[in-house]
């Protein structure tokens, strides 16, 4: 009867044993089931976020300056006209000639003038005899009033007479010195030294003196040194006293740079274009840069300690104006709203709004709004990148 028993006993012990194992079993099912469920709700409310990447804003000055369109004058220009009318004989210099000061020009012929300052000659020998001749008659009856064979008044007369005849000498000399004058203009010279830039006339052509526009003859420029002219937004002119520093680069000599400086400004704003125009002096010793030529001037203006940058993107526009969105320690976010102080294109210069420490937002999704949690991508890793043109299969 013992063994029954024993046997009995060991069928109850491996129930219970079994019985055991199947309660851990529902039970690390449950758990497993619940933890599951925890860890795809945690997942689903982590994908719900969005995902935002961060930057940082730039402090210091602006390497970029101011881009702004010019066009070059030669630093003198003195277009050169006639004074006397008649035909030009012959010029000794044509366009793009390096001239000297007082260097002769043309040559022009003038036979009306000849012919009046040989009458004006002429005029002034007939006034210095009538004068001669009426001093001779003047002194004589200076000397006869003397003897009392004649009145007082016929010798003052007399010496009247000879006044008069020694001022229509004066204007007859005046006549014919002024004719001179006149007949040195016939030689056109260079005023300075500088280089023929244009030449509007030929030998034989008529020369006409005293018409409103009047006939410009050469044009002659001062080119070592030219003049840029730009016209800077109002905004900006604080920035750019005299004495700024300035880059200029030309079409016709691509990769070159010409440094230049701001020399003085209109101290106006223009009504039409809110502009005020500025002068810049640009040396040009060997003569690669052109007047009358359009140039790119970069003005180097100075940083603003309070101003940072940051990516276009970034900025939020809405009805209430302009704003970035920051993030906290707390990933979550906080909108502010800024002044821009400038617009470079692919960045934007703060005014006011934005601190240096401030978390910003690269771009921000729509529909952000303070207060929102984000998740923070992975800063990425600059990866080098392959130029070479990739061939193929």
């Amino acid at each position: 009867m013992s063994q029954p028993k024993k046997s009995w006993r060991g069928l109850r012990l491996a129930g219970v044993v079994v019985a055991i194992v199947a309660i851990l079993i529902v039970i690390h099912g449950v758990w497993t089931r619940a933890s599951e469920s925890s860890h795809l709700r945690d997942w689903t409310d982590a994908q719900a976020l969005p995902t935002v990447a961060l930057v940082s804003p730039s402090t210091g000055q602006n390497s970029s300056g101011l881009e702004l369109p010019g066009r070059l004058e030669a630093y003198a220009r003195a277009p050169i006209y006639a004074r006397v009318s008649g035909y030009l004989k012959d010029y000794k210099v044509d366009i793009g000639a390096q001239v000297k000061t007082g260097q002769l020009l043309a040559d022009i012929e003038t036979p009306d003038l000849d012919q009046q300052l040989s009458q004006g000659r002429a005029d002034l020998n007939t006034a210095q005899a009538n004068a001669s001749l009426a001093k001779t008659t003047s002194d004589r009856w200076q000397t006869i009033v003397k003897t009392g064979a004649v009145a007082k008044q016929d010798a003052d007369e007399k010496l009247g007479d000879l006044l008069a005849k020694q001022a229509m000498v004066k204007s007859a000399q005046a006549n014919v010195e002024r004719l001179v004058a006149l007949k040195n203009f016939t030689h056109i010279t260079a005023p300075f030294d500088g280089v023929v830039t244009a030449r509007n006339t030929d030998v034989g052509a008529l020369i006409n003196v005293g018409s409103s526009a009047g006939q410009e003859l050469f044009v002659v420029s001062d080119t070592h040194k030219l003049r840029a002219y730009v016209n800077v937004p109002q905004s900006e002119v604080p920035d750019v006293p005299a004495g700024t520093k300035a880059t200029i680069t030309v079409p016709e000599h691509p990769g070159r740079k010409y440094e230049a400086t701001v020399e003085s400004s209109a101290q106006s704003v223009s009504a039409a274009s809110g502009t005020t125009l500025m002068q810049i002096a640009v040396d040009n010793p060997n003569g690669e840069l052109l007047p009358g030529g359009y140039a790119s001037v970069r003005l180097d203006l100075p940083g603003d300690a309070n101003v940072v940058s940051v990516p276009a993107s970034a900025l939020i526009f809405d009805a209430q104006g302009l704003s970035v969105a920051t993030v906290g320690n707390d990933n979550h976010v906080l909108i502010k709203r800024v002044t821009i102080a400038r617009d470079l294109g692919k960045t934007i210069e703060i005014r006011d709004g934005l601190n240096a420490n401030d978390k910003v937002i690269e771009s921000p999704p729509d529909g952000i709004a303070t207060g929102a949690e984000v998740r923070i991508a992975a800063a990425k890793q600059d990866k080098p990148q392959d130029n070479a043109p990739q061939k193929k299969g």
